[in-house]
């Protein structure tokens, strides 16, 4: 049986498809603007720059990764190419009563995101949250090293001063949260349908029951 965490615990949030349902109408934005980004600087095809952008995200964790490391791509270029939103706020998905269970959930936290920090920023500010959290941590901050690197996390921790142990992100993402539990934090997936592996403490079908379900720990 694990210990419990001390009371006073950081929240590590991951934001699309955590906070918010990015898959219904983010994602796909931002999809055709990577492969448009990538058809117009390294004059693609559509349907080769569509398949090459998969294919650095699954190899490297990020498209932005392999532009960077094979094309000499300017990351802050492509993130702002990529990120833009004329109207946001009619793009979001997320639940509103998101606000009160972060309001009740002791302890301090922040928003650890792979997307760049303005978009993440946004993101938050539309959704009525973002002074909830103590800081958003984009890929900037990681100095484009995404999760689940490991590099992502030593300079979140770093950067903030934290333990790890006393640390607990909320994933939809099993293999971020496979390094989180490897650097000794608490890891949470957040999902419905989705296994549970040995390396996570605990799964939840939606991130308004992550208070509740985590009572055990703030006992």
């Amino acid at each position: 049986m694990n210990a419990p965490l001390p009371p006073r615990l950081v929240w590590l949030f991951d934001l699309d498809n955590t906070l918010h349902n990015a898959s219904a109408h983010i994602f796909p934005h931002i999809n055709r603007s990577m492969t448009a980004y990538l058809e117009q600087h390294l004059s693609l095809s559509r349907e080769e720059a569509n398949a090459l952008r998969v294919h650095y995200w699954h190899r490297y964790g990020a498209t932005l990764l392999g532009l960077v490391r094979h094309h000499g791509t300017n990351p802050h270029h492509f993130l702002e190419a990529t990120h833009r939103f004329e109207k946001l706020h009619k793009l979001m998905v997320f639940d509103r009563a998101l606000r009160s269970m972060l309001r009740r959930l002791p302890g301090r936290k922040i928003v650890f995101s792979n997307g760049p920090q303005r978009y993440a920023e946004a993101v938050v500010e539309a959704m009525g949250i973002r002074r909830h959290f103590h800081d958003v941590f984009g890929i900037e901050q990681m100095r484009f090293h995404p999760k689940p690197g490991v590099q992502a996390f030593r300079h979140l921790l770093h950067d903030h001063r934290l333990d790890p142990r006393h640390c607990v992100l909320v994933e939809d993402s099993a293999e971020n949260l496979r390094t989180a539990k490897r650097l000794g934090m608490k890891t949470v997936l957040v999902g419905r349908g989705l296994k549970q592996p040995a390396y996570i403490d605990m799964k939840i079908s939606s991130i308004l029951r992550l208070r509740r379900a985590a009572r055990p720990w703030l006992a």
